[in-house]
C-alpha cells in the first residue's frame, strides 16, 4: 500500500503487515461520516505519529477544530467545507481549503497559512496574534477584531471580495485587507462601523470607502511607496497561492484606514 492509498472511512491503515502504523510523507484520509473528534484524532495522530508532512482531507462537511492548537510544519489540504474554529490557536500548519469555510477561521492564531479558495464567514482571525490568512472571496461580520502584533510578528487577514460590519473593531495591530476584485459586484466593499474601536495596525481597501462607515477611532491617509513596498510583497503571496493576476491586483489604488487615538476608550477610565 502506497503513501497516496485512500483511508476508507477515515481509517488509517497498517502499512507493514504487523499491525503497526509506520512513518510516511502523505496520507488521505475519508472524512466521510466521520465525527469532528475522532477526526481530529485522526490527523493529530498522522501529524506527531506518523510525522507526516502532507495531509489530505476529503469528504469533509462541518467538521469543527481541524488544525487546531497544531505546532508543526505540515501541510492539511481540505476538500470539502470544515466546521467553525478551523485553525484555532494554529501555530506553524499550512492548510488550504479547496471551498469554503465557516465561522472564526484562525481563532486565536499564533503563526501558519490558511488559504480558503472560496468564501469565509463571520469572526475570521479573532485575537489572532500572526500567521496569515487568505481567502478568495467574501467574508461576513466582524473579521479581524482584537487582532495584534509584536515586535516582528505580524497577522495579515487578505480578502478578494467584500466584507461584512464591524471589519477591525477592537484591532490592536496586524494588517487587513479587502480587495473587491469583482468587478461586477456592486455591493459595498465593507459594512459599517469599519475600525470601530480600532488602535493599532492598519487596515487596506482596494478603491474608494465611504467615510461615513468609519469608525471614530480611525482616519484615512495616503497610500505610501512604502505601503507599496512592503504590503505588495504579501499581495505578491497572496496572488500566488490563489493564482490571481498580481498586477490586476495593483492597477487599482488602495485607501489606507489608520486609527488616529491609540486610547480611544481612554477617556472611559479616567478620574
Amino acid at each position: 500500500m502506497d503513501a497516496d492509498t485512500l483511508i476508507e472511512s477515515g481509517r488509517i491503515e497498517p502499512d507493514n503487515g504487523k499491525g503497526k502504523m509506520e512513518k510516511r510523507e502523505k496520507i488521505v484520509i475519508d472524512a466521510k461520516g466521520i465525527y469532528y473528534r475522532e477526526l481530529n484524532e485522526k490527523i493529530r495522530d498522522a501529524i506527531y505519529n506518523l510525522k507526516c508532512k502532507e495531509i489530505h482531507l476529503n469528504n469533509v462537511n462541518g467538521q469543527r477544530y481541524i488544525g487546531d492548537g497544531i505546532e508543526a510544519k505540515v501541510t492539511i489540504v481540505i476538500n470539502g467545507v470544515p466546521g467553525n474554529d478551523l485553525a484555532a490557536f494554529m501555530n506553524g500548519p499550512t492548510i488550504i481549503v479547496n471551498d469554503n469555510a465557516q465561522d472564526a477561521v484562525g481563532n486565536t492564531m499564533n503563526n501558519g497559512k490558511v488559504i480558503v479558495k472560496g468564501h469565509s464567514s463571520d469572526v475570521i482571525g479573532y485575537g489572532m496574534r500572526g500567521g496569515k490568512i487568505f481567502i478568495k472571496g467574501d467574508v461576513g461580520y466582524r473579521v479581524g477584531i482584537h487582532m495584534k502584533a509584536y515586535k516582528n510578528t505580524v497577522p495579515y487577514i487578505i480578502c478578494g471580495g467584500r466584507a461584512g460590519d464591524f471589519l477591525g473593531e477592537y484591532m490592536a495591530g496586524g494588517v487587513l485587507a479587502v480587495l473587491g476584485l469583482d468587478e461586477n459586484d456592486n455591493r459595498p466593499l465593507t459594512g459599517d462601523y469599519l475600525g470601530t474601536g480600532m488602535h493599532g495596525g492598519v487596515i487596506y481597501i482596494r478603491g474608494e470607502v465611504d467615510e461615513r462607515t468609519l469608525g471614530k477611532e480611525v482616519g484615512i491617509v495616503d497610500f505610501t511607496e512604502k505601503d507599496m513596498q512592503e504590503f505588495g510583497k504579501i499581495l505578491k503571496e497572496y496572488a500566488d497561492d490563489l493564482d490571481l493576476d498580481f498586477d490586476e491586483i495593483m492597477s487599482k489604488p488602495f485607501t489606507k484606514i489608520v486609527p488616529i487615538s491609540h486610547r480611544p476608550y481612554g477617556k472611559l477610565y479616567s478620574y
